[in-house]
């Protein structure tokens, strides 16, 4: 019997481990110099200037625009993907993804549905493509 409760034990500890990969830091694109402040199972991001919002599970940002695409909801799919709702700052355009985090803590993002992700540079609009690669960063902003 103590075979039994122990070996039950053992595997209780490792499927917890498992289960506990939390997404949840700044990650970065080099390419399109886009960001992401991401808590996906907490939702514990303040937007930097816009508290109006409250704690969210995060948002995405570019270095070369100011505007914010915030994280209204983040749903765990499996242990390792989260769907999200994203709207943009003026609440006129939205979008869903999945992100997709690998063994070393890179993520995927792959557009669903919804508006086109994209951003301000040179007074000009560029898309975001459909599905690109986040790296996570040690960083000031890290909630970690």
């Amino acid at each position: 019997m103590r075979k039994y409760i122990f070996t039950l034990f053992i595997f209780s500890c490792i499927s917890c481990a498992c289960w506990a990969q939390n997404m949840k830091g700044y990650y970065y694109n080099e390419e399109y110099q886009v960001y992401l402040q991401l808590s996906a199972d907490d939702s514990d991001v303040s937007v930097p200037g816009q508290d109006i919002y409250g704690e969210l599970p995060g948002y995405f940002g570019s270095k070369r625009d100011g505007r914010l695409w915030l994280i209204t909801e983040s749903t765990r799919i499996k242990d390792n993907q989260v769907k999200i709702s994203v709207i943009n700052d003026y609440g006129s355009e939205d979008f869903e993804a999945i992100l997709t985090e690998d063994e070393n803590g890179t993520l995927t993002m792959k557009h669903t549905k919804g508006s086109t992700f994209k951003i301000v540079v040179n007074k000009k609009y560029v898309k975001i493509p459909k599905e690109f690669i986040l790296k996570k960063e040690k960083s000031g902003k890290d909630n970690n």
